[in-house]
């Protein structure tokens, strides 16, 4: 992403926290809260350093940031290894016709990017 991309995702809602170790920031995620709900945004972790537990860290920070109990992320529907993670951190898939609703709703991306994404949903429990 290049920084005016990251200045208008930032101009967008979007909050975006960090994990950092020796100076080097090693992962990154963001959370959008858009209408009576939250989005989960460019959550991303090294290659190198995938697997340590810090996506899940990082996940777990904006699920306590969300201000609603309705958390939904987007992500490619062949990114199998992303699907597991979400799925693994309490996220479920929606079906076909709810994802293109929330896609359209929710996201502003091309109709090729609707039809081979999926939404995975989480509600947070009081």
């Amino acid at each position: 992403m290049s920084a005016k991309e990251l200045a208008d995702e930032i101009r967008s809602g979007i909050q975006f926290y960090g994990w950092f170790e020796d100076g080097f920031l090693l992962g990154i995620a963001g959370i959008q809260n858009v209408d009576s709900l939250d989005l989960i945004r460019h959550c991303y972790v090294r290659t190198n350093h995938q697997g340590r537990g810090i996506g899940g860290a990082l996940l777990r920070h904006l699920l306590t940031l969300a201000h609603s109990s309705v958390i939904l992320v987007g992500t490619w529907e062949d990114a199998t290894w992303a699907v597991q993670f979400y799925e693994r951190h309490g996220f479920t898939l929606v079906l076909r016709d709810e994802k293109n609703k929330l896609l359209q709703a929710y996201w502003n991306i091309p109709r090729r990017q609707i039809e081979t994404s999926v939404v995975l949903k989480h509600r947070l429990t009081d």
